[in-house]
């Protein structure tokens, strides 16, 4: 488990332009998640855990194979979608029109230097869509699950405590993630002294950004994923 985590994208990223040394932690997944559960929170999780172990097994419902596949068509549009809000940026306006929440263009640069702002306000602005549609997105396929089947039905409502617990701490911590974006956007203006011009930095800069975004966007979708695919192994059966 601890290698699972440590070797995502999202995270390799972060830890290498945050140029910070951090030790390996020896802890696996559970310690790690009961240090940020206080005692009422894990007497919860207990219990929801436990109405998984003792609720009745009952033939699924008569479900088509096809809601499978609609659960799946709904998580590729919602991430296709999120995908081309966050790519959209990453090139200037083929004619001059304006892109939504574009990411800044070498030229505005020469004129007027704004800084790390604009690209602070767009990744904000990313997260705010990422964070709506997903928790949508969610909410649906927990939906879909309780209509499937009892352990289903309750493997949504565990999902739906883990996100109350979770979420905050969450929320937290991707909040950070511009502000190390913000140390990478200051060493790239530091290497502008050693040649690299202002127009190559705002190019690597934006495309270091946009590769973040992505994978931020996968780890977020990553419970959805897993309560798709609780679902189509029940169907399967």
């Amino acid at each position: 488990m601890r290698r699972i985590f440590s070797g995502s994208r999202f995270v390799r990223l972060l830890s290498d332009w945050a140029s910070v040394e951090v030790d390996a932690s020896r802890q696996d997944f559970a310690e790690r998640l009961g240090e940020w559960l206080g005692v009422f929170d894990a007497i919860t999780l207990h219990a929801a855990h436990q109405s998984i172990n003792t609720v009745d097994e009952k033939k699924p419902s008569d479900a088509p194979l096809a809601r499978t596949f609609a659960l799946e068509e709904e998580f590729q549009r919602v991430r296709t979608a999120l995908v081309k809000a966050i790519t959209a940026g990453g090139a200037a306006p083929a004619s001059g029109k304006l892109v939504r929440n574009p990411v800044p263009q070498p030229e505005a640069a020469t004129e007027t230097d704004a800084g790390y702002a604009p690209y602070h306000q767009r990744y904000l602005d990313q997260q705010r869509q990422m964070a709506l549609r997903i928790d949508a997105l969610r909410a649906y396929v927990r939906q879909a699950l309780t209509k499937l089947s009892p352990q289903l039905g309750q493997l949504a409502s565990f999902d739906t405590v883990m996100e109350q617990m979770l979420g905050g701490r969450e929320q937290k911590l991707l909040s950070s993630v511009p502000v190390l974006l913000e140390r990478r956007f200051e060493h790239l203006r530091k290497t502008h002294q050693l040649g690299l011009d202002a127009a190559q930095q705002q190019d690597v800069f934006g495309k270091e950004m946009q590769e973040v975004l992505l994978a931020e966007l996968e780890v977020r979708l990553q419970p959805v994923v897993g309560l798709i695919e609780a679902f189509s192994k029940e169907v399967k059966k």
